[in-house]
Parts: C-alpha cells; sequence; structure tokens
C-alpha cells in the first residue's frame, strides 16, 4: 500500500515504513504529525484519487533526525569587469518515518 501525499506545498510517495526527507520542520524528534492532504491511495488492486485530496485517508509519520545537506557554491562572474562573487549555500532537511496509512 502507497499514499502520494501533499506537505508544505512538495509531494510524496508514502509506503509504511519508508524514511522521506522534508524540508527542516520545527517539531522535536519523536513527535508524530498526521497529514491529511493525500492525492491518491492505492492498495494494489484498488487505486483511490482525490479531487484534490481523499477524504478521509490519512498518513501518520514519526519526525527523526534534522540534517544538513552538503555546501553548494554559487559563483557570480562577469568577463572583464572585475566582478565576481561566491556565495555558499546550506539547505536543512528532517528526515521523517511514515508509520500507518489509514483510509477511511
Amino acid at each position: 500500500m502507497y499514499a502520494l501525499i501533499e506537505y508544505n506545498g512538495r509531494q510524496y510517495k508514502a509506503e509504511k515504513d519508508a524514511v522521506l526527507t522534508f524540508d527542516k520542520l520545527s517539531e522535536e524528534k519523536g513527535a508524530t504529525i498526521d497529514i491529511d492532504s493525500v492525492l491518491l491511495v492505492s492498495d494494489g488492486d484498488n487505486v483511490n484519487v482525490g479531487t484534490p485530496y481523499v477524504s478521509g485517508a490519512k498518513v501518520k509519520v514519526e519526525v527523526g533526525e534534522t540534517y544538513r545537506d552538503k555546501k553548494v557554491l554559487v559563483f557570480k562572474y562577469k568577463s572583464k569587469k572585475d566582478y565576481h562573487r561566491l556565495h555558499g549555500h546550506r539547505q536543512s532537511y528532517t528526515k521523517v518515518m511514515v508509520k500507518e496509512i489509514t483510509v477511511a
């Protein structure tokens, strides 16, 4: 069984015991979140597609560790103009584990 969910403007494929990577969450490690914005639920034979969400469907996830990705360097340069800028960025992410998918 799997579900397509929408959380913070992004879509994820959630299966039981799958580990997903969300943008950094403010919840503490070990907290549970109920996500009710489920776009599609499939149990192998039956597929429920929402308009836009499947009514009564929920996905329960548990918040895991927060980490930062490797640094991405952005270098801007214009030839013959003595212009160059170097800017670095590290994105923060949170791992979550899918505990349960329920359909009403």
